[in-house]
């Protein structure tokens, strides 16, 4: 073999060898990390594999319980940290603050947040800055609309409890929003915080002596992993509510009007891909709902002695019976 001829192949050859060691090397498996995983989540999985992941393959989730107790938040946010993993997607204010509390560097997608802003998690929704980005339900802007429905269903309402976690940032818009309202709508307003497991039962039976004709329930994170016992309570004491979940009426509630959570979740799993692709969250835009449900559970409202006007059922995305 010439001299010149064999530089030729071995230089080919030098070439070849690291293209064909790259082409053999697995994808990079992608790490999200999740805290207090429930059936909801099932729609940012579902984004996910919308957007080519697979678990398994090149998506690994990991998961980290709280319980709902928000002491517990931290320590589980420390553990995702410590993993590492690539991004953590986090429901509610709590949940997000304890992740932020972690991290400063790892990219964190925050999802259903009543007010970031107020709350403290971003300073803007254009531009959220730092390493927290999401989207939020519009909380507090939507209670005169809830207020409304309620009104129709239940023309004779006066006085409504509102429950509420002072360990929650996005809830200070709230009771903003209730102050100013109640009054133009002729409402006395019951404020019932609970903020820890053990509170339930005595704040609520404090609730019950006061008289309430409603009962207006938030999506909290903490409130919802206790939101079977609250639907309960609602339907023992013979006790209206409103709630923002369609899930919560579907378990039993009375009716729900606000963002679809479903939808938010779903959404999520965008943006936590844009991440993965090297996007900086940052500069993604705190997204805002764009889809909205009225949600009705007639067996409910039976059970409850209310007739559901027909102009609100005409109204009605989804009619539980």
């Amino acid at each position: 073999m010439k001299r010149r001829e064999f530089i030729t192949l071995f230089g080919g050859a030098v070439v070849a060898w690291p293209l064909a060691a790259r082409a053999q090397q697995p994808a990079k498996t992608a790490r999200v990390g999740i805290i207090d995983d429930a059936p909801i989540w099932e729609h940012f999985r579902q984004g996910l594999r919308e957007a080519g992941y697979v678990e398994g393959q090149n998506l690994a989730i990991e998961y980290r319980s709280a319980e709902g107790q928000p002491d517990r938040l931290t320590a589980a946010a420390r553990d995702l940290v410590a993993i590492p993993v690539d991004v953590i997607a986090v429901y509610g204010t709590a949940a997000t603050r304890a992740a932020q509390q972690a991290t400063t560097t790892i990219p964190i997608v925050m999802i259903a947040i009543g007010d970031p802003i107020r709350a403290g998690l971003v300073p803007g929704l254009a531009r959220p800055g730092g390493n927290t980005t999401g989207n939020t339900i519009l909380g507090s802007e939507m209670t005169a609309k809830r207020l409304q429905v309620f009104k129709e269903l239940i023309p004779q309402l006066s006085r409504v409890a509102f429950l509420w976690n002072s360990n929650n940032g996005s809830h200070q818009a709230y009771l903003d929003e209730w102050h100013a309202l109640a009054p133009k709508l002729g409402l006395h307003v019951m404020f019932v915080d609970v903020h820890s497991s053990d509170q339930f039962e005595s704040a609520f039976a404090a609730m019950m002596q006061q008289g309430p004709d409603a009962l207006s329930v938030t999506a909290d994170a903490f409130h919802m992993s206790h939101v079977g016992w609250i639907i309960d309570f609602a339907a023992k004491h013979q006790l209206p509510a409103m709630y923002i979940v369609r899930d919560n009426v579907a378990a039993g509630g009375l009716i729900s009007y606000g963002p679809s959570i479903s939808d938010l979740y779903h959404r999520a799993a965008s943006y936590v891909h844009k991440i993965l692709e090297g996007a900086k969250p940052a500069e993604l835009p705190v997204e805002q709902p764009v889809k909205f449900e009225l949600v009705v559970n007639l067996k409910t409202a039976k059970a409850l002695g209310l007739e559901v006007p027909p102009q609100l059922l005409a109204l009605t995305d989804e009619v539980i019976e």
